[in-house]
């Protein structure tokens, strides 16, 4: 058996059913005649994105692989692999390599010791013989453990090497490991007697797929709950003890509760400092639960650390409170205590949430879309930037791996890739992209693989004309050579490329216009709506200045 031949047969049994890829890497070639369909992009980034959310929307269970060319193919695939990295999804990468006498010869590029510092492993194909072992290694990093990017390197005089039959692979074991029972004891009792406890949920619930139990706990113990923006749509929003997901934006509640919180309990999350996610204010007590103990002390100081994964911590957990507490705490006061303070934010935000102004407000385009769509059959993504903050804070989900988060690392045009991705592996759901013309500038020609590949995802573009967010930052540029201002008619080249392509100048057509869209989609052709927006900059912000310092998971 060739070595192609076999790397195609190791993917398809360990249920790789797409392939994202650009030539040349044979490797395409090979997975097409084994019937794992080649799913072929503009650019490499982009086929980074779609596999990163086959993973993220199957909680890991499905792998997303992609594969590209040596040399220049893996260069510019680099800043798709460390958003991966960054946000710690399991991804299968595979570089073709140069010739191996070539491989370390300067200036050819070596991926697996180039990206080995943002890959959970990176290693390449030396001997035929040994590729059953190499990728038996690199499965088990992708199934067990924290997520990670994981890179397998072939060197391109590999291909017509002979791999032993039959072929000796298995697909290989997924595992669990939970948390000392002693720190789920101590836990237990410190959530139990807790005054103005607070649960800040990360991906992590996701992966571990531990959304019935998180809620559990939660309702037991009355204990209102926020999520990162990873973590978002792993407790409904619309739940009374919902205090909303955050990022660089966050709604009211979650400043405050967590202001005035004194244990904080963290599962499924790393903790991290970033200026995209929510601040955790000094001098609380922390229960940290992660699947990596190199995330303990991290960032934030822990209290309890309890290692292993979200969902046995969360079985412990609940059966330990169990032993005390037998029924679910009156919830009232503190439901009342967050409807309250929802209902003052959403006061202070109606008038942009309804504007009626054109250029349009994106605040009232993006309310207006989630007032149309059906929210529990929907998967949407923010893009960098704008988007991310004037989406993540209002819309609520519902329904667990609706809403793509990420907040480590912001690539403008990640949204893109990610909903046609999230749409090959849900093909039921209506998956959507919210980015802004900065963001289309960067992945915009890939909307042509939407088309071509049959991917029929709603685009939503808010169009300001203007790198608005920039515009405090680069006064002097700006006024004396216009550095900010952007243009395009990208409702055009949606048209041009074979797709559903409208721009939309006033309120009242944007209902009409959403609905159009999703029409399209469901007629299978992808659609562009192009939002014309004026330049909006605020965004929903914590009121005091002790979250100067932000972390996410």
């Amino acid at each position: 058996m060739k070595l192609g031949a076999a790397i195609a047969e190791i993917l398809k049994r360990e249920g790789i059913e797409i392939l994202c890829g650009y030539p040349v890497n044979h490797l395409i070639e090979f997975a097409a005649s084994a019937d794992i369909r080649p799913v072929i992009v503009r650019q490499e980034r982009i086929g980074l994105h779609m596999a990163d959310a086959i993973s993220r929307v199957t909680s890991g269970h499905a792998i997303g692989a992609f594969c590209m060319q040596n040399g220049p193919g893996a260069e510019n695939a680099m800043g798709g692999v460390a958003q991966c990295y960054g946000d710690s999804v399991p991804v299968l990468v595979l570089p073709m390599g140069y010739l191996r006498r070539l491989a370390n010869v300067e200036p050819n590029f070596n991926s697996s010791q180039a990206m080995k510092s943002f890959s959970k492993s990176a290693e390449p194909i030396v001997l035929a013989s040994e590729v059953c072992n190499i990728f038996r290694r690199a499965f088990t990093k992708l199934k067990n453990g924290r997520g990670g990017p994981v890179l397998v390197e072939i060197p391109e005089d590999m291909w017509n090497e002979e791999v032993p039959e039959p072929l000796n692979y298995t697909p290989v074991l997924r595992t669990r490991y939970g948390a000392d029972p002693v720190d789920i004891k101590e836990a237990a009792a410190l959530l139990i007697n807790a005054k103005r406890p607070v649960i800040y949920a990360g991906q992590g619930v996701h992966y571990a797929r531990a959304w019935p139990q998180l809620k559990r706990l939660a309702e037991r113990l009355a204990v209102p709950v926020t999520t990162s923006l990873g973590g978002k749509s792993s407790f409904p929003e619309t739940h009374p003890l919902s205090l909303g997901s955050g990022g660089l934006a966050v709604p009211r509640a979650v400043a405050q509760f967590l202001s005035e919180a004194d244990v904080i309990f963290g599962i499924g999350c790393s903790f991290t400092e970033t200026y995209f996610g929510i601040a955790m204010p000094k001098g609380k007590t922390i229960i940290h639960s992660t699947l990596d103990p190199s995330h303990l002390n991290k960032d934030v100081e822990v209290k309890i650390g309890l290692v292993g994964d979200a969902g046995l911590v969360l079985d412990a957990l609940l059966e330990e409170v169990g032993k005390t507490v037998t029924a679910d705490r009156e919830v009232g006061a503190v439901a009342a205590e967050i409807a309250d303070c929802h209902k003052q934010w959403l006061a202070k935000w109606t008038p942009k949430l309804t504007c009626n102004d054109a250029p349009l407000n994106p605040y009232r385009v993006l309310w207006d879309l989630q007032r149309t769509v059906d929210i529990r059959n929907t998967i949407i993504t923010h893009d960098a930037g704008s988007p991310r903050d004037q989406l993540s804070p209002f819309w609520k989900t519902v329904e667990p791996l609706s809403y793509l988060g990420w907040g480590k690392t912001t690539q403008l045009g990640y949204g893109l890739g990610l909903a046609m991705g999230a749409k090959l592996a849900k093909p039921d759901k209506l998956c959507i992209n919210v980015w802004g013309d900065a963001a289309i500038g960067f992945t915009g020609m890939d909307f042509e693989t939407a088309v071509r590949e049959r991917i029929p995802i709603l685009s939503i573009l808010l169009n300001n004309f203007s790198m608005a967010l920039e515009l405090k930052v680069m006064p002097v540029s700006t006024e004396k050579y216009r550095s900010t201002d952007i243009s395009g008619d990208y409702a055009a080249m949606a048209r041009a490329f074979g797709g559903y392509g409208e721009r939309i100048t006033r309120p009242e057509d944007i209902v009409p216009a959403i609905k159009r869209g999703i029409e399209q989609t469901q007629a299978g052709i992808p659609a562009l709506l192009e939002f014309i927006t004026c330049k909006e900059t605020e965004v929903s912000r914590p009121e005091t200045n002790r979250y100067a310092r932000a972390t996410s998971e």
